[in-house]
């Protein structure tokens, strides 16, 4: 099949080409296709050439400008680095203040559980009734109240004896 390829392709060419066996075939060179003569290019006036000159030149304000707007983009660029520096200081301080917060808090945990697990209750009633003569309170020494609204009660004076502490309630009994 090989050798009816290129006999047809000889044809085509007319060229001579001898089988080549492998896989490193030559390529044969072709040349682009010549165009006719270009066009010659139009002259142009002195006026053109002079206005083309006179706009590919800068000017001294646009050479401030630019500078000026250099300098601006190269504070910019230094004021991000320095921020973007305290940034990365301030969030490694955040990191290590929460590492010893964890850690105090894991120490403060431990010993409050071995505090509470070193107090015995029953002892300490035992204890203060035998030695400081603690007697428990009678049933008319206990005082009951309803709670009010907040989760704790300041005690700023004594307890009334129907045991209301809100200024509603207690208006409501008067």
């Amino acid at each position: 099949m090989a050798y009816r390829q290129m006999t047809t392709r000889r044809r085509q060419n007319v060229q001579r080409a001898s089988y080549v066996y492998g896989n490193v075939v030559r390529q044969p060179a072709y040349e682009p296709e010549r165009r006719a003569q270009e066009p010659k290019k139009k002259r142009t006036s002195r006026q053109v050439k002079k206005n083309r000159r006179q706009a590919l030149r800068m000017n001294r304000g646009y050479v401030v400008f630019m500078a000026v707007a250099a300098i601006a983009m190269l504070l910019v660029c230094i004021k991000y680095v320095n921020l973007q520096s305290a940034n990365m200081s301030h969030a490694k301080k955040i990191s290590a203040m929460e590492e010893e917060l964890a850690t105090l808090k894991e120490e403060n945990t431990t010993r409050y559980n071995a505090i509470v697990d070193s107090v015995n209750l029953d002892e300490v009633r035992k204890k203060a009734k035998k030695d400081l003569g603690m007697v428990d309170a009678s049933d008319s020494q206990v005082v009951e109240y309803k709670k009010p609204s907040l989760d704790y009660v300041k005690q700023y004076e004594s307890i009334p004896k129907e045991g209301a502490l809100t200024k509603v309630q207690t208006k409501k009994s008067k």
